[in-house]
């Protein structure tokens, strides 16, 4: 998509959100349902994908892990958020790879260490471009996309979340 056309089509949303905040505000949603054995599974949008227990927890690795759920989570939100920061900037992305590596230790959420944590140590964002673009340029990119990336934002600064459980 050229920069005009991107510009073409945010404008206008740019201009109602600043009128009426209100109207920004948008809450997204994804169910699943539980499935056999140890699954659950997520519809997309495109496709069910179906969840289950990582190989490190038990696992036969025919289910997808969520934890490499939230990692392609990342990877694609920073990978779209990269090409529009760039297609603004007026950065010609001939190519790319965006890859996240992450680690986690599975003695946390098996409950074999309490010391252990349960989630990712650490998470590495790796972009490799092929862009017609300076040192200054790039080091732009890389800072706007780390800013209006939400997945990373949301990882970064994590909102409160609160979990219920209901009986049907």
């Amino acid at each position: 998509m050229p920069g005009e056309e991107l510009h073409a089509v945010q404008a206008p949303l740019k201009e109602r959100y600043q009128a009426e905040p209100e109207t920004a505000l948008v809450t997204m949603t994804a169910t699943g349902s539980l499935g056999e054995g140890v699954s659950c599974s997520v519809a997309t949008g495109r496709a069910i994908a179906e969840a289950g227990l990582h190989p490190a927890a038990g696992g036969d690795g025919t289910q997808l892990c969520s934890g490499d759920m939230l990692l392609e989570a990342l990877v694609a939100c920073a990978g779209v958020t990269l090409q529009a920061v760039a297609t603004s900037l007026g950065i010609e992305v001939r190519s790319g790879v965006v890859r996240a590596d992450g680690e986690l230790d599975f003695r946390g959420t098996l409950a074999v260490d309490r010391d252990a944590p349960v989630g990712f140590r650490s998470i590495r964002l790796i972009f490799e471009i092929d862009a017609e673009a300076g040192e200054e340029e790039l080091a732009t990119l890389l800072r706007l996309t780390e800013r209006y990336c939400v997945v990373l934002q949301t990882i970064r600064d994590a909102p409160p979340v609160t979990a219920t459980i209901a009986t049907v």
